[in-house]
């Protein structure tokens, strides 16, 4: 079996979910190629080696710098040929899912995303995947020969099994008819920690009772390398900006760890972190529903919890 892998990366790194993309690929077994489109150090991408990746494939042409669908699903299919592999792992990420999508059409590839385990293959191939935003879970059956998987994050653990692995250059062919979407400009949001990105996020609600009190919320999150988000009603009331709404509406995260500060834990809140592997909760509501699905609860005033908590986070670094 050979599987090929789409590895994104962001300011000069393989992000994360792409590692455990290769990781996973690893543990489904056979040999595992990584593909990597645009500009990116030669010594990073050498890094997929570490994680599985028996061989390293590079197409860095700068007209890829800035991802179009089609154009990355063209340079896909390309790679798949060239290496013979039937199967196609990558995020299920913004631009991953639609690019699994396409190619698992122009392939006639059995095709499951939000995938959240590896592959029970005692009787066939099934895969379990997330689904009606995280409330529930549909166990799939892929028949075809050939395969494309996006996972949700978290889904593999990440292992090194190997050594980095020099790349090799990839040099598709580009149609230019792919490029009738142009990518004018991007812009980051800007908060030190990207929300879909991190592994550590930290939260607030209601119960910091106003904007001014976020300067606590802030520290903790500086202290552990935190994102900051925040339930709907806080950016409905204009207390943080709307891009760091977590939840059904608003951003889904599926982090290490999410604390959860003042938030009641209404269900479209809680249908946006559920994939989080650890939930801490800190409100002065025993009842709140949030703890219900914590992992971690504590009972007491975020004003008085919080602070003394990044304090004994600091004095433990």
């Amino acid at each position: 079996m050979k599987t090929l892998v789409l590895v994104e990366h962001s300011e000069g790194k393989i992000k994360r979910t792409s590692v455990e993309a290769i990781c996973y690929a690893k543990a489904m077994g056979g040999e595992v190629t990584a593909l990597a489109i645009g500009t990116l150090d030669s010594g990073a991408l050498a890094e997929a080696g570490k994680f599985g990746a028996s061989k390293v494939l590079h197409a860095a042409d700068t007209k890829l710098d800035h991802p179009i669908i089609q154009v990355v699903a063209s340079v896909v299919m390309q790679a798949m040929l060239q290496e013979g592999c039937n199967n196609l792992v990558l995020a299920n990420s913004p631009l991953g899912s639609p690019v699994a999508a396409k190619v698992a059409i122009r392939n006639g590839a059995a095709f499951a995303s939000n995938v959240v385990e590896l592959p029970n293959t005692s009787s066939g191939f099934m895969v379990r995947r997330s689904i009606y935003t995280g409330k529930a879970f549909a166990w799939v059956e892929m028949k075809s020969d050939k395969k494309v998987i996006a996972i949700k994050k978290n889904a593999a653990e990440i292992k090194e099994t190997g050594a980095p692995v020099s790349p090799d250059p990839f040099s598709p062919t580009l149609d230019e008819k792919d490029f009738n979407t142009k990518v004018l400009s991007t812009h980051k949001a800007a908060t030190a920690v990207s929300l879909p990105e991190a592994n550590i996020v930290v939260s607030g609600g209601r119960g910091m009772k106003g904007p001014e009190h976020w300067g606590i919320l802030e520290e903790l999150a500086a202290t552990l390398g935190a994102a900051t988000g925040c339930s709907k009603p806080v950016s409905d009331m204009g207390w943080r900006p709307h891009h760091e709404h977590v939840g059904q509406t608003g951003v889904k995260v599926a982090p290490q760890l999410y604390v959860a500060v003042g938030i009641s834990g209404a269900i479209q809140h809680l249908a946006g972190v559920n994939s989080s592997k650890c939930i801490v909760v800190i409100n002065k509501d025993a009842d709140a529903p949030f703890f219900k699905a914590a992992d971690y609860g504590i009972v007491g005033d975020a004003f008085d919890v919080v602070p003394k908590l990044t304090q004994a986070l600091k004095a433990a670094k």
